[in-house]
């Protein structure tokens, strides 16, 4: 993962924090869900970032050999 893909996941995660917040300190169900939405979704995106490094380091170590 680069480090502009951490640094986006990052965004979106505290995005998703202030979201929620905001819904929870307003009363906005909505607000809330779809802060709790792009955390999980920033979250999931950062799995697969660091699944796809993994499958590429050991794709590498196998280029070596």
């Amino acid at each position: 993962m680069s480090a502009g893909d951490k640094i986006k996941n990052g965004l979106d995660n505290l995005t998703g924090k202030a979201k929620e917040a905001g819904g929870k300190l307003t009363g906005n169900e909505r607000l809330e869900a779809e802060g709790k939405a792009d955390q999980v979704q920033a979250q999931a995106q950062d799995k697969v970032d660091d699944a796809k490094n993994t499958v590429a380091g050991i794709k590498d170590s196998f280029k070596k050999d």
